[in-house]
């Protein structure tokens, strides 16, 4: 008997699944999910009433018109590399979130850990840098005169950061000394 339990956790099968990888696993649910909204957000920087500004587009609204006039953000070479490297940190998420979920639907938790986990903190490093990037950019090339402030899609990116984070330093901490407790 006790060489079947050797066994099978040696190979990463059939180990209990630990209340912190469930969490490890809502930061990562929780992460895709505000990436997604602030990749779909209108709103990353907004000026009163009259200006917005999104991944995808800048939008004013003249004070003699009624219409709102908006041109694309891609043409802009510090907003594409911005929206590529919040692309590919979602990306990454998305791929650890599915590894995740498959290895805990499968039973073999304990490989999947560090792929993982090395997926989040690739997407913390690619997420941070153009979370930082935008606000740098956006104060040198956009002069604008009204009073503006970065907004809730901004702050949706960093949320999914923050929770790429906590979700990788979860799945880093060794099964091997926690799992035994539960």
């Amino acid at each position: 008997m006790s060489s079947a339990v050797t066994e099978t956790e040696e190979s990463g099968g059939g180990s209990p699944l630990t209340p912190l990888k469930l969490v490890a696993l809502l930061c990562v649910f929780l992460a895709l999910c505000l990436d997604v909204g602030a990749v779909m957000s209108p709103a990353w920087v907004t000026a009163d009433d009259q200006y917005y500004l999104s991944l995808w587009e800048s939008c004013w609204k003249p004070t003699s018109a009624d219409k709102w006039q908006c041109n694309t953000t891609l043409s802009s070479d510090w907003q594409l590399v911005t929206l590529a490297l919040l692309l590919g940190g979602g990306g990454l998420v998305l791929m650890s979130f599915l590894v995740a979920l498959v290895a805990v639907c499968i039973g073999t938790r304990r490989r999947f850990y560090k792929p993982v986990a090395f997926m989040l903190f690739a997407t913390v490093v690619l997420q941070a840098c153009s979370l930082v990037l935008y606000p740098v950019k956006f104060i040198e090339t956009i002069n604008l005169k009204i009073y503006h402030e970065f907004n809730w899609g901004y702050g949706l990116a960093w949320g999914g950061t923050i929770f790429s984070f906590g979700g990788a330093v979860l799945y880093c901490l060794n099964p091997k000394n926690y799992d035994q407790y539960y």
